[in-house]
């Protein structure tokens, strides 16, 4: 048996999610359709890096799955391709060995958020419109967040998660016209967490939050924080790094 990895982009909007879920389309769920038919019909597991929530789109997310082929790399990504609906679509496959996990042996993972400050109804699953943005106030935000951090008030509440503490190597605001796209990196992220530092840094810019309760909030950790939450389409998985 071969272990494979892959990595895939899609379109989020259509999908509820990465994960598989019964009777609900999911990207983890078409892509093991799209490789089973491959196997001859027999089921093939794609385990992916991590989870993403409904509406969440990617560029670069990735998965392993185990198989036993004759096809090259390069065919096979084309046979999976060949059985995938157009909002998902495989980069890329390489032979791995049998040790490569997507989610354990992942050192990086970024995302970025794009909020629109001018309403443009051509990318409105894409972009969060937030309207005007101060971009030295996000940034001045954004800074605090860099380093190791206990983020259990920036995520959502999970008894099942023990360990909320992350490391953060990038978080930067850039804007592009009317674009202002956050790019944040880190070894791991909790549930809904950059949704959670976005809606948090956009509410500063709109005077409903301040720097210094962002700063509470990060010092004091608790489940029951009342934060802002950003909606789902605006973000996207980049990059996944691995040693």
């Amino acid at each position: 048996m071969s272990r494979f990895k892959l990595v895939c982009q899609y379109d989020g909007s259509n999908f509820y999610g990465w994960q598989l879920q019964r009777d609900k389309r999911s990207v983890q769920g078409e892509l093991e359709e799209a490789i089973t038919k491959l196997n001859k019909g027999e089921l093939v597991h794609v385990i992916g890096s991590g989870r993403t929530d409904a509406g969440v789109h990617a560029f670069g997310q990735v998965a392993h799955f185990d198989m036993n082929t004759k096809l090259d790399h390069n065919n096979l990504r084309k046979a999976i391709n060949g059985n995938l609906n157009e909002d998902c679509y495989v980069n890329s496959v390489e032979l791995v060995n049998d040790g490569f996990h997507a989610r354990f042996s992942a050192i990086r993972r970024e995302y970025i958020y794009s909020c629109r400050q001018i309403r443009n109804l051509l990318d409105r699953n894409r972009v969060w419109y937030t309207g005007k943005l101060n971009i030295l106030k996000l940034n001045n935000a954004a800074k605090i967040l860099t380093g190791e951090h206990d983020f259990l008030s920036f995520s959502k509440k999970n008894p099942q998660i023990k360990d909320t503490i992350c490391n953060i190597y990038q978080s930067e605001w850039k804007k592009t016209g009317e674009i202002v796209n956050y790019h944040i990196s880190g070894n791991r992220f909790l549930h809904h967490m950059v949704r959670y530092l976005v809606g948090s840094m956009v509410a500063i810019c709109q005077g409903k939050y301040s720097i210094e309760q962002l700063n509470k909030e990060l010092d004091n950790p608790r489940s029951d924080s009342k934060q802002f939450k950003a909606p789902a389409y605006g973000l996207l998985l980049n990059n996944i790094s691995y040693e």
